[in-house]
């Protein structure tokens, strides 16, 4: 059985098929070939009604024409319905009953637009091929089924959105100075020309095209005085198409620096480590992350060696294995906490399932951090002095409980973990480090009472017993 789905034929088959969809974006490599096949297929199906628009190619390919429109809209009512079947899949969903989780996802944007796209193609089959050419409109809002595939045009569509009354603005202010030329020039040419600006509508027509830049060339003035003016309104076109031009490209930027910078943030926020810093604090973590691309089946770390840095998935699908246990963990998910609290071993074998994006956090970096703001480092010791048995690895319950899937591996994950289960020294099975304080906080002074426990007997340090040394008494 594929160790990468859950047990069962048809729920394999299903997490196979949300693969398919849904995580093309994310990095899955099968996925992506399916995206690319569905963009093809969006790409021939605009080509379509604009060539059925042709009477010779109509005349000589309709029917050709009629299949491929029939092919495409089949394929594409099976994807709509597939998306819903799988729509529980969807980590925002899975806490809703099907139906639900299926209501839910069908009143997405993504969703309404799959569904308009497929609407043609029922018409088709329910309304005669007469009355189905009225429906060329609606095929083409199949074009708009792309923006799932592009980040970067729905990235698009918000800035718009956030600027829509600067962008009003500024077509109020280019429709003013339109409105202005028009009237001069209808003021300077109309003795002269009546039948090009005998009205100011009529000369409304050379100041659009004059203002835009376009200059078609049909109408142009002939006095000097218009010449003159006519000149005046080309410099101030520049300026004018500049102001909306100006305000979506600093809009976009902005929306995909602050997309970016949420994600991070969000990522970095749900750590339990980071849970009780301020928005500020988590900032400053953010901006230590650097990204790091990883293959499908590429070992990202092994357990028992040593662990030097956390890490975020930014896209892609994660597989950790911890002797018989294997757990996925998707977009958004993080694994090896305890690393950056240093002088830790990995818990875990991690290797990617798919092309993957990750973001790493270095210990180093955050003690540079932590040395440079003792609030901040006073907040981190806090919140591990609260949590009691933390690991020798770098592995914790929270992030097994991120995962998308855990189930028994029914092997031993590699050589490695074998050699390591031979020796008595599985990670997995370690006992808690509950002698000392991570060594990442020995050079802070916000703990005095690691001091006190330090000449507490060995044997007296352990979970439970109320001794001094014990990390139970710290926190």
């Amino acid at each position: 059985m594929d160790a990468s789905l859950p047990a069962g034929g048809l729920k394999r088959f299903r997490w196979r098929l949300y693969r398919w969809l849904e995580l093309g974006s994310a990095g899955d490599r099968q996925g992506r070939w399916f995206d690319r096949l569905l963009i093809l297929l969006v790409l021939a199906a605009v080509a379509l009604v604009a060539l059925e628009t042709v009477p010779s190619l109509a005349a000589e390919w309709g029917d050709a024409f009629a299949i491929a429109e029939l092919v495409i809209g089949a394929t594409f009512l099976a994807e709509y319905l597939a998306r819903l079947w799988v729509a529980d899949l969807h980590p925002p969903y899975r806490n809703h009953t099907p139906a639900m989780a299926r209501l839910r996802y069908a009143l997405q944007p993504a969703a309404i637009v799959d569904l308009l796209a497929v609407l043609p193609f029922v018409m088709g089959l329910l309304l005669v091929p007469a009355d189905f050419k009225v429906m060329v409109i609606l095929r083409l809002a199949r074009f708009f089924k792309l923006a799932r595939y592009s980040p970067a045009l729905r990235s698009l569509a918000n800035a718009l959105l956030s600027e829509r009354h600067a962008i009003g603005a500024s077509l109020i202010i280019i429709f003013g100075v339109v409105m202005l030329a028009a009237t001069a020039m209808y003021m300077v040419e109309r003795q002269v020309q009546p039948q090009a600006f005998g009205t100011i509508p009529d000369a409304v027509w050379w100041a659009m095209t004059t203002v835009t830049t376009v200059g078609y060339g049909d109408v142009v003035p002939v006095t000097p005085a218009g010449k003159m003016l006519g000149g005046l309104v080309m410099l101030l076109g520049y300026g004018l198409l500049a102001l909306p031009v100006g305000i979506v490209a600093t809009a976009f930027a902005r929306e995909i620096h602050s997309r970016d910078f949420a994600v991070t943030w969000g990522m970095v926020a749900r750590v339990p480590l980071f849970q009780d810093l301020r928005a500020a604090d988590i900032a400053e973590i953010a901006r230590l992350l650097r990204g790091q691309s990883v293959t499908a089946g590429q070992v990202i770390s092994r357990r028992g060696e040593p662990a030097t840095s956390m890490f975020f998935i930014a896209s892609g699908l994660i597989e950790m294995t911890m002797g018989q246990t294997r757990a996925h963990l998707e977009e958004g998910g993080f694994f090896g906490e305890m690393a950056v609290l240093g002088d830790r071993q990995r818990s875990a074998t991690v290797r990617a399932m798919s092309d993957a994006q990750l973001m790493v956090l270095e210990a180093q970096d955050l003690h540079a951090l932590m040395t440079r703001k003792p609030d901040l480092a006073r907040r981190i010791l806090d919140e591990v002095r609260r949590r009691r048995d933390l690991p020798l690895g770098d592995i914790v319950e929270e992030e097994i409980a991120e995962a998308a899937e855990v189930h028994a591996a029914g092997e031993a994950a590699d050589d490695f973990d074998e050699a390591r289960a031979g020796e008595g020294e599985g990670a997995a099975d370690a006992e808690p480090d509950t002698q000392t304080l991570p060594d990442l906080f020995a050079d802070f002074p916000e703990a005095p009472d690691r001091q006190e426990g330090a000449d507490a007997p060995a044997d007296e340090g352990r979970p439970g017993d109320g001794a001094p040394g014990s990390r139970s008494d710290r926190t």
